[in-house]
């Protein structure tokens, strides 16, 4: 069972990360303010009422005769809160908050008297400093969250250039996996400030040129040694043709035959991967031209033109890649063989077990016919062709499976599809420049 996944871009988890990072730090200053501002200001407001009551308790000593506490304060309240009546009974003169569950907290202060008796003193938390608290409070609120929606804006810059760069660098690594080598990852992503991407730009660019080397020194090879053999297999064919008719001979000539076939089929793929070979553009009729070449090639197909289209191409390379899907599913399919025309696509499609899973995910591979119930015989070069003929006319070859008819796996046969493209590489390579309707 597949795990489903959340798929983001850099860009919102860095946002993510320094919002939740800032709301964090702006959460916990904002609660070490708020405590310290309370603190203070209560350690100030008990400050004062000890000055009262200590005020009180002079103007009261010094009366006589001795008259009840003026200024609020009382003898012997017994709402006194307990800590306060602990210290008293130690003789020692203190203050005390009073919290309530609602409202503002009151402020005690409590001395003792010579003659035993105890002056207190209390009052509510002024109404000033309640108010001083609550725009305090706003201000660390409006604060924090400036601080979160700063760390995003943050974020999305930082990230978002990250993310561009990232973004450049995979698309110029998709142009190299595409066959593009000229392209440099370094050069997409530019940028003054050199940071991880950079390196991973090096490293992906080191990647593409050690493979271009070896890809190249491989293509060397193989056209050396397809070049090599031609000569000596023209020969096999030659003395072949001087062999006394018998069934020995016509296996050696079926042999030789098949041996030059893929020495030429060897050399054209060299061909085709050093990127050399250039189109000659003719205009002709699609279905017109594909019905006449699959008849010469393959009279059993049955060819269907929906829609008649005139392009632009090589009939050359055009026949080249038509023959060698007609004969991929002469070999590997089943009847009857279906050829359909509708404007610039061309589809061939069988009836046979389809293509196999590795050719349809990663794309037809030299001397790798695929799966054991379409590998009867072949080198896999055929659909390698086809693909490279198709990049030279800019078209694009794509290969899938009909849906299932039977009960069979696979028994609803191999499709290719050929897209040709509107405008054809000319014969240097380029696409020819459009001009719009009154342009000079």
């Amino acid at each position: 069972m597949k795990t489903p996944s959340l798929r983001t871009g850099v860009r919102w988890k860095i946002s993510i990360a320094i919002a939740a990072v800032g709301a964090l730090v702006a959460v916990a200053l904002s609660l070490v303010v708020h405590n310290a501002a309370r603190v203070s200001m209560l350690g100030n407001a008990r400050d004062v009422q000890m000055e009262r009551l200590l005020f009180a308790q002079r103007m009261y000593e010094s009366a006589k005769p001795k008259t009840d506490p003026k200024f609020g304060a009382k003898l012997n309240d017994p709402a006194l809160p307990e800590q306060l009546d602990e210290l008293m009974a130690e003789r020692r003169r203190g203050t005390y908050v009073q919290e309530h569950p609602e409202g503002p907290p009151d402020v005690w202060a409590a001395v003792p008297l010579g003659n035993g008796d105890v002056l207190s003193l209390h009052s509510q938390f002024a109404s000033r400093s309640t108010t001083i608290m609550k725009d305090l409070d706003e201000a660390l609120i409006v604060g924090s969250v400036s601080v979160v929606f700063g760390g995003c804006a943050l974020g999305v810059l930082i990230g978002g250039q990250l993310s561009r760069r990232l973004r450049k660098a995979a698309t110029a690594a998709g142009k190299v996996a595409q066959g593009n080598t000229e392209v440099r990852v370094r050069d997409a992503i530019g940028g003054v400030v050199r940071d991880e991407t950079d390196e991973l730009a090096r490293a992906v660019d080191a990647l593409t040129d050690a493979l271009n080397e070896r890809i190249e020194a491989e293509r060397r090879v193989t056209a050396d040694i397809a070049h090599e053999l031609r000569t000596p297999v023209t020969g096999l064919l030659t003395a072949a043709e001087l062999l006394p008719p018998g069934r020995p001979t016509e296996l050696v000539r079926d042999r030789a035959q098949a041996m030059r076939t893929l020495v030429e089929d060897v050399l054209e793929v060299a061909r085709l991967d050093s990127a050399s070979e250039r189109a000659e553009l003719q205009e002709i009729a699609l279905g017109e031209f594909v019905e006449r070449r699959v008849v010469a090639l393959y009279p059993d197909a049955v060819v269907r033109v929906v829609h008649e289209s005139w392009v632009n191409t090589d009939p050359r390379r055009l026949e080249r890649i038509l023959g060698n899907l007609l004969a991929n599913a002469a070999k590997h399919g089943r009847g009857p063989v279906e050829v359909t025309v509708e404007g610039r696509v061309v589809r061939v499609r069988d009836h046979g077990p389809g293509f196999p899973e590795a050719l349809l995910r990663e794309g037809p591979s030299r001397f790798r016919t695929g799966a054991s119930d379409r590998a009867g015989h072949g080198h896999g070069l055929g659909l390698t062709i086809a693909a490279g003929q198709a990049r030279v006319l800019g078209a694009r070859l794509t290969f899938r499976n009909a849906a299932p008819t039977g009960t069979a796996p696979g028994a609803g046969g191999a499709i290719a599809v050929l897209w040709l493209p509107e405008h054809a590489p000319t014969t240097t390579g380029s696409f020819p420049i459009l001009r719009l309707p009154g342009t000079p």
